[in-house]
């Protein structure tokens, strides 16, 4: 495990502007895109409210818990360890079993195709909290109200805006790698299998309708709801509440109320401070599930190459544009 100084965020594609790195798309991809992403964020509303409603008199049960459990767990840290860190970044290397498992684990989480997510990530690092950014809440005015809308913007309202990220500009690295570009056009095939691997579990486990059915519900939809605010929550709530022991170009935070189920994600400013680093809590109390995961991927041989960063203030250059 090597250990690394890191002064600036990683390059990919170069140089970059808000205009460059963003292209309109066409109104027919606009309408497809506005009906993915609404069946997205509203059919796990919808799964919760029959729930409730199936389940008022009955109770979840230790079965409901556990199958959720591991399915938050599988996809939180598909999303953190996968998509975000080995990814986008690519603090670490991971085996091709290792990392075919962990597109796939984050595909299910269904936040979007890897290239889409990497690419869109990647471009909130080249513009953080400035114009530019996809999803900054602080880009809306200074009032109470103007804040309220920014929290709102970064925490969902921006999956609304229907813009495209360019590919070229952002992930030219992952277009060129077969088996990523793969997995990415199986997205929804990823996607139904996150929904009906908890419902066969279940259903299996307890041989009936009604336990494919809570499986269904509390594993896959339920679960997806939960993975989606969580997950949104570091690009609105950790960019506005919490610490910031290091001085950054943003407005990223340390939120300590996040860290559990965000497997550490919520070390914001650390992760801001040192983009590349496969670790982001950097002090011996910040809970980071997701880095310890990886470091005991090391240890097993399933990872390499993992990037840990030395508890030093970074070098900023507010000019630097890169992702």
């Amino acid at each position: 495990m090597s250990q690394v100084k890191e002064n600036t965020l990683p390059k990919y594609g170069g140089e970059t502007s808000p205009s460059r790195g963003v292209r309109p798309l066409n109104e027919r991809a606009r309408r497809l895109e506005r009906r993915v992403t609404l069946a997205t964020v509203l059919l796990p509303y919808a799964g919760l409210a029959g729930g409730i409603l199936i389940f008022w008199n009955r109770g979840v049960n230790r079965l409901d818990l556990a199958v959720f459990g591991v399915m938050y767990s599988i996809t939180v840290l598909g999303i953190g360890m996968g998509f975000h860190r080995l990814i986008a970044h690519r603090a670490y290397q991971a085996t091709t079993f290792l990392r075919t498992a962990l597109v796939i684990a984050g595909s299910m989480a269904a936040q979007g195709p890897v290239i889409f997510w990497t690419a869109v990530h990647r471009r909130h690092h080249s513009y953080s909290d400035r114009e530019g950014d996809p999803h900054s809440p602080h880009l809306h005015g200074e009032g109470a109200v103007e804040i309220l809308k920014g929290l709102w913007h970064s925490h969902m309202g921006w999956l609304f805006n229907h813009e495209l990220t360019d590919w070229g500009t952002y992930v030219r690295d992952l277009l060129h790698d077969r088996m990523i570009f793969k997995l990415n056009r199986m997205y929804f095939l990823w996607i139904t299998l996150g929904l009906l691997l908890p419902a066969v579990a279940e259903g299996l486990i307890t041989m009936s309708w009604l336990g494919f059915a809570r499986g269904f519900l509390w594993g896959g939809l339920i679960r997806v709801l939960v993975v989606h605010h969580t997950t949104w929550s570091i690009n609105s709530v950790c960019h506005v509440f919490g610490s910031q022991p290091y001085q950054v170009k943003d407005h990223s935070t340390n939120n300590v109320v996040l860290a559990i189920p965000t497997f550490g994600e919520s070390w914001h400013n650390n992760h801001h401070a040192f983009p590349s680093s496969a670790v982001h809590g950097l002090e011996w109390w910040q809970v980071d599930i997701t880095g310890s995961m990886i470091k005991l991927c090391a240890k097993l041989g399933l990872a390499s190459a993992v990037k840990v960063a030395k508890k030093k203030q970074p070098e900023i250059d507010l000019n630097q544009k890169s992702a």
